[in-house]
């Protein structure tokens, strides 16, 4: 089942396990799939367990609250960024900071950190409406990995992950894709952190909290936070 081949159905997902290739379905999606898409007994579907699976199965049960499929065909996708993470600050335009999310999961990113700093406008979490976001996301543009998304009240938290941190500077004589081509055996193998300042940008001390082993930038111009995201989603992306 390659990719290409999904390209023109709807996937659902479940996060319950799958035993003997039974499917269960509940919630929204079981909504979803009886109440708007109209699928019924009989029809064939595709799931996503978000653990890099996609199950073409066969409806065999529609209940008050739920559906149960019958696995037919399962492909595992490889997730090739399993080890990056992208540090995003807390924007002051929410949809902004959403539509960011939302094209990285689409440009495969499955992991984000999204921070308070000093001078972040907009603080606190809103960890349930961005775990929807990147869920539709992930569905939207068929991918199988499920991404991961947490929130930390100050960024020198990220300096106690275990990984390299890899900050955008915009004063950086390197180059992001020429990190990308000269660091990228080691970006399968080993964690890595990609951190994005905020609008105002980060103070002397934040700056020297996250202690970065590189600094890079993604071209000569000055980007908003969330272009400058998307932007380094889509060389990652393309680039390995």
């Amino acid at each position: 089942m390659a990719q290409d081949f999904l390209s023109d159905v709807e996937l659902f997902s479940t996060s319950h396990s799958i035993i003997d290739d039974v499917i269960l379905i509940d919630g929204e999606e079981a909504h979803h799939i009886t109440n708007v898409m109209r699928h019924y007994k009989g029809d064939t579907i595709h799931i996503t367990d978000g653990n890099g699976s996609i199950y073409k199965s066969v409806i065999s049960e529609v209940g008050k609250r739920n559906v149960l499929a019958k696995s037919i065909e399962r492909i595992q996708y490889e997730n090739k960024f399993s080890k990056m993470t992208f540090g995003i600050p807390r924007l002051r335009n929410t949809d902004r900071l959403e539509f960011a999310l939302e094209k990285c999961v689409e440009l495969g990113v499955t992991n984000f950190i999204v921070f308070d700093s000093t001078r972040t406008v907009a603080k606190g979490e809103k960890i349930e409406r961005w775990q929807k976001i990147i869920l539709s996301a992930m569905k939207q543009s068929l991918r199988a990995w499920l991404p991961k998304i947490s929130y930390i009240k100050s960024i020198s938290e990220v300096s106690k992950q275990d990984g390299t941190k890899i900050l955008f500077d915009q004063n950086s004589e390197k180059t992001f894709h020429n990190f990308l081509l000269t660091d990228n055996r080691s970006l399968i193998t080993d964690n890595f952190f990609f951190i994005f300042g905020p609008e105002g940008g980060f103070t002397e001390e934040e700056s020297k909290a996250i202690n970065a082993e590189c600094r890079v930038k993604l071209n000569d111009n000055r980007l908003r936070s969330e272009t400058a995201i998307i932007t380094a989603a889509s060389i990652l992306t393309t680039t390995l």
